[in-house]
């Protein structure tokens, strides 16, 4: 590994890759960290409350890093407690100051504009930016600021958001929205009367937010059904709260598990939580124990053709849409993948036809052809469950694998080229000198 030091000129004349020697099973005990869907619209709902906070089981990923920087930069105190623990005190903290250019950085950045509805009445937030999966509208978002009482406009790259009251109020979603779920929690768990949520996003994270509220005084019920009652509260109160493990990084580590032949204990996680993705393993014909706070995962012999869609919670997550992808390019037969929840998820296929996979697109419908015995290429990540399924690509391929544009898959794992190179896996992070970025810059 080249080692760059501190002076060598900016960050930006360099690139990070993970280089990965494939075929070696998996074998042992990988830990699951805190949930990244949870994290980080929980962090931001400290926003809310006029003390202090203290979250527990936070993963340490970009995503995480960029909502303490957005909160300090807005005057909030953050202080971390240990690597996995994080202290906020945001009653310094004022409205309207997060930077445009962090902002955009991630998708649930937009969180920020339910939390400050409801601690100032005001929210004035740059655009998002996260992955491209197509079009992500914020029309179900506007539509329940505007019930609650709020006057909304986008233009110049703001989200502009305003109200000399917020009231309670019936807002039932035309779509199923978990970004409209949580962003109209925040924005109501502080309005006077009663605010009825219909059609509502059923998933973990979501249960996970209003528990976390709930903890500091707020009345939410309902959350993790279709239909969530809050009743608004004057104000909420510090506490000390611990974010539930990551369904999808488990998943992640399961698939791998199975792409790979290796046998794999993945610990600190909910087995209800995977039940979906469990049962499409067990389809294919690997085994899955599952204990209390654990789940096993034994190879098949031969893996089985299956049909997937990808549906809102309780359904097959659209998170594990890429990883799956590659299980199927391993099994026998052809198998179609069907993606229900965004437009553009599919953009990791010509990643995999790199590395010799059959997949063909049609529509929002990938029939995958397997059998493939994958080889390795020089892929990119194009996003970060994309770029996490070329980790398990190139740990089931033959030969050497390289994988660019590595930030995505940071944005979401923590340490996973560690949790991996512990179980087994030929796998490291390397930095090497960025000659075309130079030569731009220069």
């Amino acid at each position: 590994m080249l080692c760059i030091p501190p002076d060598a000129g900016k960050r930006d004349f360099v690139m990070e890759k993970i280089i990965i020697n494939g075929g070696r099973p998996l074998r042992g005990t990988i830990e699951v960290s805190g949930a990244k869907n949870a994290a980080v619209p929980i962090i931001l709902a400290t926003l809310l409350i006029n003390d202090k906070c203290t979250i527990e089981n936070v993963p340490s990923i970009s995503d995480v890093s960029l909502c303490m920087e957005i909160l300090s930069t807005m005057g909030c105190k953050v202080r971390m407690l240990s690597k996995n623990t994080v202290e906020i005190d945001s009653r310094p903290a004022e409205g309207g100051l997060s930077p445009y250019e962090l902002v955009r950085k991630m998708r649930g950045s937009y969180y920020l504009v339910g939390a400050e509805l409801g601690r100032y009445g005001k929210a004035y937030v740059g655009l998002p930016g996260g992955c491209d999966f197509g079009v992500r509208p914020i029309d179900q978002h506007i539509k329940g600021f505007k019930a609650l009482g709020a006057s909304v406009s986008v233009e110049g790259g703001y989200i502009d958001a305003r109200a000399e009251k917020l009231t309670g109020s019936s807002i039932y979603f035309d779509t199923v929205t978990v970004g409209g779920t949580i962003n109209v929690i925040l924005a109501a768990v502080r309005a006077k009367g009663n605010t009825v949520i219909e059609n509502a996003a059923r998933e973990p994270h979501i249960v996970d937010l209003a528990n976390f509220l709930n903890s500091c005084g707020a009345k939410i019920s309902g959350a993790g059904t279709d239909v969530i009652k809050i009743k608004g509260v004057d104000r909420l109160y510090g506490s000390t709260y611990a974010i539930i493990p990551d369904m999808i990084e488990a998943g992640t580590y399961m698939c791998a598990a199975a792409a790979t032949r290796g046998h794999l204990r993945i610990t600190n996680v909910i087995p209800k939580h995977l039940e979906s993705i469990s049962a499409k393993l067990e389809e294919m014909g690997v085994t899955i124990i599952e204990n209390d706070d654990s789940v096993e995962v034994c190879h098949a012999d031969d893996l089985h053709r299956v049909n997937i869609k990808t549906l809102p919670y309780p359904g097959f997550p659209t998170d594990m849409n890429p990883q799956i992808g590659v299980l199927l390019c391993l099994a026998k037969g052809v198998s179609c993948l069907t993606e229900g929840i965004f437009d553009n998820r599919f953009r990791y296929v010509e990643e995999l036809k790199r590395m010799g996979a059959n997949i063909k697109v049609d529509g929002s419908t990938a029939i995958i052809e397997g059998g493939t015995q994958l080889s390795a290429a020089p892929v990119k990540a194009v996003d970060l469950r994309a770029g996490v399924a070329m980790v398990i690509a190139g740990l089931c391929a033959r030969g050497r694998t390289e994988i660019e544009d590595i930030h995505y898959i940071e944005r979401g794992y923590d340490d996973i080229v560690g949790k991996l190179r512990s179980v087994g896996a030929d796998i490291k992070k390397v930095i090497i000198p960025d000659p075309v970025s130079f030569e731009k810059a220069n």
